[in-house]
């Protein structure tokens, strides 16, 4: 036997798939596809929480940008360059040195797109029935548990 997939839920072998109390033997599935379910609150909420932080990101350099824009407008009719330029300076300084807390923020987006938008869902023909075997908004996980399920049919036929 060989073992393809496993976490809490799911277990892919070469001899059967398990998920949720089910067990369909590989040798009796006939057909295997997948479908986009209704999309869940956790999974709009996710949306959301990217589009915040997406905001959040991106307000502190606009805002960056107006008082630069500012800065150069008021000294050029005062001509007051090197107070301009000091301003200028500290705060390169400051964005640079605060640049590497930008990772934490980055990597949610990061794992928030890797988890996608969508519910995904994985069906099998078994026994002339079509059955639901997973249901899940996390896309990473369900494209493993999908992959796991065509090398263990595609296994199937070489035996």
């Amino acid at each position: 036997m060989t073992l393809y997939y496993r976490d809490d839920a799911v277990q892919v072998t070469s001899e059967s798939i398990r998920s949720g109390g089910l067990a369909v033997p590989i040798d009796e599935v006939t057909y295997v596809w997948h479908a986009r379910g209704r999309k869940t609150l956790a999974v709009r909420g996710r949306v959301l929480g990217r589009g915040v932080l997406v905001l959040l990101l991106s307000l502190p350099p606009l805002v960056a940008l107006v008082c630069v824009v500012s800065l150069l407008w008021s000294a050029q009719d005062r001509g007051n360059w090197t107070t301009v330029l000091i301003i200028l300076a500290t705060f390169a300084v400051g964005a640079l040195a605060l640049t590497p807390f930008l990772e934490l923020p980055l990597s949610w987006l990061d794992r928030s797109y890797e988890r996608g938008n969508q519910v995904q869902e994985l069906w099998v023909q078994h026994l002339g029935r079509e059955v639901m075997l997973l249901r899940t908004p996390d896309a990473l996980r369900f494209g493993q548990i999908y992959r796991a399920v065509q090398r263990a049919i595609e296994q199937r036929g070489e035996r």
